[in-house]
């Protein structure tokens, strides 16, 4: 094992052993309410930039695997009692089939032709949910969280644990395709597509690979969703308000570094959770886009790109 990974297991051993301290330590319970969904979008940007920033695919379907995952799991307790552990597989397991189903049909397309067919997923998929009565349809449905295990306190606590989890999960996988030749061949293949294919790099299937592991992802942040708000409907399940924030925050962050989203989801959720409680929840979409619009203009290659620029230009001052 490589020292960088060790440092990172190690790094992530601590930051699993620090949250499960919080549940013991911490009684309030909106301090683990507002960092669930800082470590739900955490995911969900790790989760888009496996395709959209390692291969190039921007993808506006993020709504849709988040809201599948979330009907995966309402369905699997109400039909079955299913524990919440059998809800995220499942939920992982739906996500990794949709993704190699819409790799299939769409990742032939380029360009604004596949961003729109993704959008378009999401729209059939919240209209089918909307017509399935099983699972609440068009008014919701309201959970019941069942009893809390140890050693939690709550069950709130139990799911912000449970998304700590995911976030070293998703990294971990983040990580190992950019060193790997898979992020050497999504990365070929996102500079020059023709190119790639013709030095023999396996295009078509590293792209349904990617939204595979990425649609896998996605659908497991979304499945504990549910029993978090005790509610579920479709038009916030499916709300794209999902897509633009994972997209926005891989971008701020920078796509070229499995690091980048990780810092972008940090930085905007720990923005949107502050704004919410000091000013409104209506200003986060107006501070995303600004905040978006300000990087791409003046650091299109995210925070992680100008981290860089400043250390070439710091290195080349010294020569």
């Amino acid at each position: 094992m490589s020292r960088s990974s060790l440092l990172f297991w190690i790094g992530s051993t601590l930051f699993l052993v620090a949250t499960l301290v919080m549940t013991q330590v911490i009684g309030n319970e909106y301090p683990f309410f507002a960092f669930y969904v800082i470590l739900q979008f955490i995911v969900l940007a790790v989760a888009w930039s496996i395709l959209g920033g390692y291969a190039g695919y921007v993808n506006f379907g993020t709504s849709a695997f988040f809201g599948v995952g979330v009907y995966t799991a309402v369905f699997l307790f109400k039909a079955f009692g299913a524990p919440l552990a059998a809800q995220i597989a499942a939920a992982a397991a739906v996500g990794a089939f949709l993704g190699l189903a819409l790799g299939l049909l769409t990742l032939r397309m380029q360009g604004i032709f596949f961003s729109i067919a993704t959008i378009a997923l999401t729209i059939i998929i919240e209209t089918s949910v909307t017509n399935w009565r099983f699972v609440g349809g068009a008014s919701g449905i309201q959970m019941q969280r069942p009893p809390v295990m140890a050693p939690f306190n709550s069950y709130v606590q139990m799911l912000f644990f449970v998304q700590a989890v995911l976030v070293v999960l998703a990294v971990a996988i983040s990580r190992y395709i950019q060193g790997s030749w898979i992020g050497r061949g999504l990365q070929a293949l996102r500079d020059d597509e023709l190119a790639a294919e013709c030095t023999g790099v396996p295009t078509l299937r590293l792209k349904v690979l990617a939204c595979v592991i990425s649609g896998s992802l996605m659908c497991a942040a979304g499945a504990p969703a549910a029993m978090y708000l005790q509610y579920a409907d479709p038009s916030s399940a499916f709300s794209l308000n999902y897509s633009i924030s994972a997209l926005a925050m891989s971008l701020i962050g920078g796509t070229a570094h499995w690091a980048g989203p990780v810092i972008g989801a940090i930085l905007l959720g720990v923005t949107q959770q502050l704004l919410t409680v000091t000013i409104s929840s209506e200003v986060n979409v107006l501070v995303l886009g600004v905040m978006l619009v300000l990087f791409v203009v003046a650091a299109p290659e995210g925070i992680i790109g100008l981290i860089r620029r400043v250390r070439r230009h710091r290195a080349g001052g010294d020569a």
